[in-house]
């Protein structure tokens, strides 16, 4: 059975290569079920198979500052853990240029939610950071894409700071164990046994000299406002993020327990100064998932209040104000991002009843959304190995990257947003 689109010649340009060198966005036509799709602006696919390309979160830099090169990760296979020893590729995209694989390194240290967490080194042109497993341990490497050019660090990086100057790292071996898809498997946990070790948490590394030191440990934070649910709970800190000037971060701190059997996992958000200092808990009502700073003092977040319940919320630093984001609109969990403007939201869901994954685009100011596209997965992709859209923005706000697999595997695709965020 064939799939209908009605989708104008506006939507889709001819196939073929722009004037200025840039690779068109072709028409396109498709299947059903398995390749699936719907896709309101321009798109086109800037991978292929047969092996698989994603870039992984969507909260990293992936466009370099002329937009034109876009970051992402190769491996040849696509529906299973990977074991220790088994490395990725490392390339970028060019988009400008009939969406050329430029290859440049490779990582043994990696997942498939977050990859290696490669990304651009904030303020460089031609340097990336990411993490690899050096000497049967995990190190971050800092490269130059051009010349090959490259040095280690003794810590895994989780979050850039936006000057390029620090990072804030986790035990990556911890979340391997208690997240399976967000850390690396490989070296075990030297704090396996320990539910809230006083030795292990987030670490500050500066990315010039490579000195870290521990700035919240997880019996720091364990200890921090305890409840009952943290009874006999082994916890992890999971998703660090710097505000937009560097000052403080976000993170989250998550618990596990087993009652009867059953295990029930917990948490909390928390915003600290980039030193550790000034612990604020943000939110405090057993589930946090996706989030991103709107400035230096808000924070948008899918989250739960005890009114309404679970919501996009937009909290202020330091504070016990909050509000509600796209109520009525915007009521599942999704990867959020603001425009560089700071004019939209960026979103996408979970497959639906229908194994579709939506992604839209949210305006605030006045609530209009936009539906950008629909895009299947099917129902054998589920948990650790699942292929979210993790949409990301470029820096100039007119493209959009997602991770998909509707299509030809895991691979990467454009969307061309700039008649709607332009305009």
């Amino acid at each position: 059975m064939k799939t209908q689109m009605n989708l104008s010649r506006r939507q889709f340009v001819a196939a073929g290569v722009c004037a200025a060198g840039a690779s068109a966005f072709p028409q396109v036509s498709y299947t059903a079920p398995e390749t699936r799709f719907e896709a309101h602006v321009p798109f086109r696919a800037i991978t292929r198979g047969p092996k698989s390309h994603w870039f992984g979160y969507y909260d990293k830099l992936q466009f370099d500052a002329t937009n034109r090169y876009a970051l992402g990760m190769q491996v040849e296979f696509n529906d299973r853990t990977p074991k220790p020893d088994e490395a990725i590729r490392l390339g970028m995209v060019d988009v400008k240029n009939n969406d050329e694989w430029i290859e440049f390194g490779s990582s043994s240290a990696w997942c498939w939610q977050q990859g290696c967490m490669l990304q651009w080194l904030p303020g460089s042109t031609d340097t990336v950071i990411y993490n690899a497993r050096i000497d049967g341990g995990y190190q971050a490497v800092i490269q130059n894409v051009k010349t090959g050019e490259q040095r280690a660090l003794p810590k895994p990086i989780y979050a850039v700071s936006p000057d390029g100057k620090n990072a804030v790292c986790p035990n990556f071996a911890r979340l391997g164990v208690t997240r399976p898809g967000y850390g690396y498997n490989g070296p075990a946990d030297p704090w396996q046994d320990d539910s809230q070790p006083k030795d292990d948490g987030i670490y500050q590394m500066a990315l010039d000299t490579g000195a870290w030191r521990l700035i919240v440990s997880l019996d720091q934070i364990a200890g921090f406002k305890p409840n009952e649910t943290m009874r006999g709970a082994k916890h992890w800190f999971n998703h660090l993020l710097f505000s937009p000037t560097g000052e403080r971060f976000i993170f989250l701190h998550r618990w596990e327990r087993t009652v009867n059997g059953r295990r029930s996992w917990y948490t909390r958000m928390f915003t600290a100064d980039a030193d550790g200092g000034n612990l604020y808990c943000i939110a405090d009502h057993d589930m946090v998932s996706h989030f991103i700073w709107k400035n230096d003092a808000q924070i948008l977040a899918w989250s739960r209040e005890p009114q309404p319940g679970d919501r996009f919320h937009l909290y202020t630093d330091k504070t016990d104000v909050v509000s509600v984001i796209g109520d009525g609109v915007l009521m599942r969990d999704g990867h959020c991002t603001y425009s560089p403007d700071q004019q939209w939201v960026l979103v996408d869901t979970y497959p639906d009843n229908e194994r579709m994954q939506n992604l839209m685009l949210y305006r605030p100011q006045d609530k209009k959304l936009i539906k950008l596209g629909r895009f299947y997965q099917a129902p054998e992709s589920r948990g650790e190995t699942r292929c979210d859209l993790h949409p990301g923005w470029s820096r100039d706000g007119r493209l959009v990257c997602i991770d998909s697999r509707h299509n030809d595997g895991r691979q990467m695709y454009l969307l061309d947003v700039s008649e709607i965020t332009q305009s």
